[in-house]
């Protein structure tokens, strides 16, 4: 039986059974791997947390995006409701301009209308006078110019009282 190799890898592995407590390795490596799993779990608590403050920064981040688009929102429609405002204002401006400009316009005409009716009649009336002239010189003698003097005469005085 001493002579067995079975015999001697059975001492050799008690022998090393009785260092291994001997120098109290199992309670190293249960200590060990009691420290292993303590990290760990500080590493998965510190991870946990990590990733708490990236959701509440994440749900910070969407509220101030979502309050940055109603914001957004609230600039276009404003500036919306402001050119609307100024494009109708511009209108109504336009609009008050363009009568005025008419009205203007229209005087202008009047006023163009009136001096050249004016004009006409002057040379009409300078050419009837020059035509009246012409016949009454060409048909008139002297005594009835005396005669036609002497009635303007009577007619003025008639006139006058």
């Amino acid at each position: 039986m001493l002579d067995s190799a079975e015999f001697w890898v059975a001492v050799a592995f008690f022998g090393f059974v009785a260092l291994l407590l001997y120098f109290k390795i199992p309670a190293r490596v249960g200590e060990a791997l009691d420290n292993r799993a303590a990290e760990i779990r500080r590493e998965l608590d510190e991870a946990r947390k990590l990733r708490e403050e990236a959701q509440a920064i994440l749900a910070d981040y969407r509220r101030r995006q979502a309050q940055a688009e109603e914001e957004a929102q609230g600039i276009i429609d404003l500036a919306r409701r402001e050119a609307e405002a100024l494009a109708e204002e511009t209108r109504v401006s336009l609009q008050e301009q363009l009568e005025r400009r008419t009205r203007l316009a229209e005087d202008k005409i009047a006023r163009a209308e009136a001096d050249a009716v004016g004009q006409v009649r002057a040379q009409a009336v300078e050419l009837a006078v020059e035509a009246a002239e012409r016949l009454i010189a060409a048909k008139l003698d002297d005594k009835a110019a005396a005669r036609l003097v002497d009635e303007s005469i009577a007619d003025i005085a008639k006139k006058l009282n």
